[in-house]
């Protein structure tokens, strides 16, 4: 917890110096949502000292649509120059953001396209996310003047290239020389320092801006991969810790894992300060259930804290999907290690409940009047087939074998199995 309060301490105010005249930012490895707020805060540390040049380090496979799409409108609404590196890949997601660069340059072996939506399973998304895909790549080369139909290639499988040999089925991904070729690409260089070389930068002028481990750990948890992990561990935890006694490690765990989610949101601008208010209104009206009484505390608690989760993460409908994988795998595995493992393990054997009241060990809900089976007595009403029968004087409630038998005839017990009493005319 130390940590993580030190991490929220970030260096928001840069100490670049006058001379601090270009700077380099890195995109690397996925895009989502904890990039978009880094490179948010990047950029506007920029911007307040003045940059002339913003260089962007890109390498990286591609990652969501959503996230691709808001860090293109932060490089659109940038007044200096910028340029994209790509310093390897800038596939999919990278290739959008690169086309909103001023200029591109790209390593020898460099990469760019590969740029087709595809949907959380590895399938081709619908044609409505993918209508606005080509239109949003479209629109990205053609804010720079490029040529559109490449873009369009990178993310259409369907479209034509024969300059570059591109069929149908295929996506387009450009080489440094064939981008060049092109127009999609300024130059290529080998590295920064060529590149610095090549735009006559002197190097004491450039300031690289790198990730706080805030950021860092912000881009880990709110990993679409990450977040129906982290929910998984907090509801494992939680109802575990339901069935024990006290407060212990189950409970440490579920509560960690949901401050590590609400940490990870927080930090990279999904959540807000409301989300978690209303986490902990929602714990409010769950304790309060324990004393009030109806349930309505009780739904409206989890209600809310499923709303604060769901806010938290943005995308409602991964948020959702992150949801029910959590609760499946939690109860899946609360199944599983009870029914499995229960006897097995001494921490469920403090937990649950193994003994039974069963009639082997000599317990009954019902004395059996085994000391009536071969008596006789008489019917006191007709049995059709229960009714009532009087033996030695004492009423009792019988069953015949299955026939009808008039009152006031004679009848021997000839079963007892507990209050089942059967009883046979030998009238």
């Amino acid at each position: 917890m130390l940590i993580l309060g030190f991490s929220f301490i970030q260096p928001l105010i840069s100490s670049a110096a006058d001379s601090d005249r270009v700077y380099v930012i890195p995109i690397q490895k996925e895009v989502e949502r904890g990039l978009h707020a880094f490179l948010e805060r990047a950029i506007k540390d920029a911007e307040d000292h003045n940059a002339e040049l913003i260089i962007f380090d890109i390498d990286t496979p591609g990652g969501l649509v959503d996230a691709a799409g808001d860090i293109g409108q932060l490089l659109d609404g940038i007044d200096a120059k910028t340029i994209a590196f790509v310093n390897d890949h800038a596939l999919s997601a990278g290739a959008f953001i690169s086309l909103h660069a001023d200029e591109i340059y790209m390593v020898p072996n460099g990469q760019m396209g590969a740029a087709a939506v595809i949907d959380q399973e590895g399938n081709a998304a619908d044609k409505k996310a993918q209508s606005y895909w080509l239109s949003a790549m479209k629109s990205a080369a053609e804010s720079n003047g490029r040529d559109p139909q490449y873009a369009l290639a990178m993310a259409d499988e369907s479209l034509v290239i024969e300059e570059l040999g591109i069929e149908k089925g295929e996506l387009l991904t450009l080489g440094s020389k064939e981008a060049k070729e092109i127009g999609y690409s300024e130059g290529t260089v080998k590295n920064l320092d060529e590149l610095y070389e090549t735009l006559g930068v002197d190097k004491a002028s450039v300031k690289r801006v790198d990730e706080t481990f805030a950021e860092k750990l912000a881009r880990f948890i709110t990993n679409p991969v990450v977040v129906p992990i982290l929910l998984s561990l907090a509801s494992i935890g939680l109802i575990v810790e339901l069935y024990s006694p006290g407060f212990g490690i189950a409970g440490s765990i579920g509560l960690i894992s949901l401050v590590l989610f609400f940490y990870g949101h927080l930090v990279a601008g999904l959540a807000g300060y409301e989300t978690i208010l209303l986490f902990i209104i929602g714990i409010i009206l769950i304790v309060a259930e324990f004393f009030l009484p109806g349930g309505i505390a009780g739904v409206l608690g989890i209600g809310a804290i499923l709303a604060s989760i769901m806010l938290a993460g943005g995308d409602m409908v991964q948020m959702g999907i992150s949801l029910l994988i959590a609760l499946f795998i939690a109860v899946a595995t609360v199944i599983i290690f009870v029914k499995v493992f229960g006897k097995k393990m001494k921490f469920f054997n403090k937990i649950i409940l193994n003994d039974s009241t069963s009639t082997e060990s000599g317990y009954v809900s019902n004395a059996n009047r085994l000391d009536l089976i071969g008596k006789t007595g008489v019917t006191k009403t007709p049995l059709r087939p229960s009714g009532t029968v009087i033996v030695e004087e004492e009423r009792i409630d019988a069953v015949t074998e299955g026939g009808f038998i008039k009152a006031g005839e004679k009848v021997k017990i000839v079963k007892v199995e507990g209050s089942r009493i059967v009883v046979r005319d030998i009238s």
